[in-house]
């Protein structure tokens, strides 16, 4: 599910309906990225289960350690205002270009919030490929 919605002169997101019912209904949220391209909009019930693995991991993994960094950096918890919108943090919206128009791209835990451009240069950058599409069956 893809939604193309416009970040406010303030800096928030207004989440799409569909997409409130679809995360739980939840009110508060954690938004970050692991490389500030893209931020991504926990359930903050949900983030805390993320983070809580990656925390247990991250003493010997230092890849799941860089990561914990970097979602450090970039996140912050957020309340939905009446209105259904969010405030992306704003390191998160200077790193991802994150304002004008957005495209908000539906998962089944989260939500992955793209400026418009970056993501379609990122979707030509890393075209699919035949091989992409194999299943392990093909193989």
């Amino acid at each position: 599910m893809s939604n193309s919605i416009k970040i406010d002169a303030k800096g928030r997101l207004r989440i799409p309906a569909n997409s409130i019912s679809a995360l739980g209904g939840c009110t508060q949220f954690f938004i970050t990225s692991e490389d500030g391209k893209s931020a991504h909009v926990y359930p903050l019930k949900t983030w805390n289960e993320v983070e809580k693995q990656l925390a247990s991991t991250a003493l010997h993994n230092g890849n799941t350690q860089k990561l914990l960094i970097r979602a450090k950096y970039f996140g912050q918890i957020v309340t939905m205002d009446k209105h259904g919108r969010v405030l992306i943090p704003v390191v998160l919206r200077e790193t991802a270009h994150i304002k004008g128009e957005v495209d908000v791209l539906g998962y089944p835990k989260y939500l992955d919030v793209w400026n418009h451009t970056s993501l379609l240069k990122s979707m030509k950058r890393n075209s699919v490929t035949a091989r992409d599409g194999r299943t392990e069956q093909d193989i």
